[in-house]
């Protein structure tokens, strides 16, 4: 049941870990672009607690789900899932089904009795928003640098799967939960680090990772019951021509465009694919200029606050797979 796990090193000293100043302000992390791809195996959550133990104390270190795309690119590199259409980068990171699971539960309503300090008690009250299969499962209980500065509970818990499970399931299985599931993605940072402190600071937390005893795994739902809905098929396009096409035609732009602007955090990858692997339709048929599609949902992605590099890379990408094609496991993460 041995597992591998990514590590990445940032390059030129970059700081992954936050930075706790005087009145308990937070500096955020630096903006990292290059780093050092480090495979390394695990073979259960004791192994894993091991190594979180050692990366708290490294702020130059973090981790992903995937798995490095190529063996031979690992030193100086960017974090990549698609090619990069500016510098022609190749993708660096693939997905990677794992055993181990990490579930980011940030901002969840912390009961007054429960001091943020009692990591236990506050990890016990993120457990029973989850779903059963972890109620009484093992797990490693790490307290985010925000945690007991901003309000609510913020924890990184570490769990041991029975199956390999891949991201898209991850998020299927775990949708309506508190659990963030852009970490489920094989490029999304995930901290290790505790946050450094600036001088006269001190901790305000005795402990910052517990292990919480219970069961060595947590039993996944079968491959079937996880399994992606079937494509819907899709709606007939008018034909150039027919009374109604251009409206027809403006109207799937627009509405595209204002469904990748309400994206929330999580959820802007997918849907702007989605939009545009739909919109790619309308282009084949002759309905809509490409230029039109990119134009609009360049704009509205940058609205939604995703990099301009990421959202050229998904358009491109859907307009050589449009919505009758199936989509690949793992391409909507």
């Amino acid at each position: 049941m041995t597992d591998t796990i990514t590590i990445l090193r940032a390059r030129r000293g970059r700081r992954l870990a936050k930075l706790i100043r005087v009145g308990r302000t937070v500096e955020d992390y630096d903006s990292a672009f290059r780093f050092d791809l480090i495979e390394r195996a695990v073979a259960d959550l004791d192994g894993l607690h091991r190594l979180l133990l050692r990366l708290l104390h490294r702020p130059d270190c973090c981790v992903v789900r995937g798995a490095p795309a190529d063996p031979a690119r690992v030193v100086n590199v960017r974090r990549l899932a698609y090619p990069c259409k500016n510098t022609r980068d190749q993708p660096t990171l693939r997905p990677a089904p794992h055993y181990w699971l990490a579930l980011d539960v940030d901002g969840l309503e912390r009961p007054k009795d429960i001091p943020a300090a009692d990591l236990t008690a506050c990890a016990t009250v993120a457990v029973q928003r989850l779903p059963g299969a972890f109620h009484g499962a093992r797990c490693i209980a790490q307290a985010s640098a925000s945690h007991g500065i901003k309000p609510g509970i913020r924890l990184r818990l570490w769990y041991w799967l029975d199956r390999l499970t891949s991201g898209g399931e991850l998020t299927r299985w775990l949708r309506g939960t508190p659990a963030d599931p852009s970490v489920f993605r094989a490029v999304q940072l995930i901290y290790t680090a505790a946050p450094r402190f600036a001088p006269g600071v001190s901790d305000h937390l005795p402990q910052r990772i517990i292990d919480m005893p219970g069961t060595a795994m947590v039993p996944v739902p079968s491959v079937a019951a996880l399994a992606p809905p079937p494509p819907r098929p899709p709606m007939p396009l008018p034909r150039p021509g027919d009374a109604g096409a251009g409206r027809y035609a403006f109207a799937a732009l627009t509405n595209a465009a204002a469904r990748v602007q309400r994206a929330g955090i999580g959820q802007r990858h997918a849907t702007i694919l989605r939009e545009a692997r739909g919109l790619a339709r309308f282009i084949n048929a002759g309905l809509l200029a490409q230029s039109a599609v990119t134009d609009m949902l360049r704009g509205a992605g940058a609205n939604a606050g995703k990099p301009e590099d990421e959202i050229n890379s998904l358009i491109e990408w859907a307009m050589d797979h449009p919505s009758s094609a199936a989509l690949p496991e793992g391409a909507a993460r």
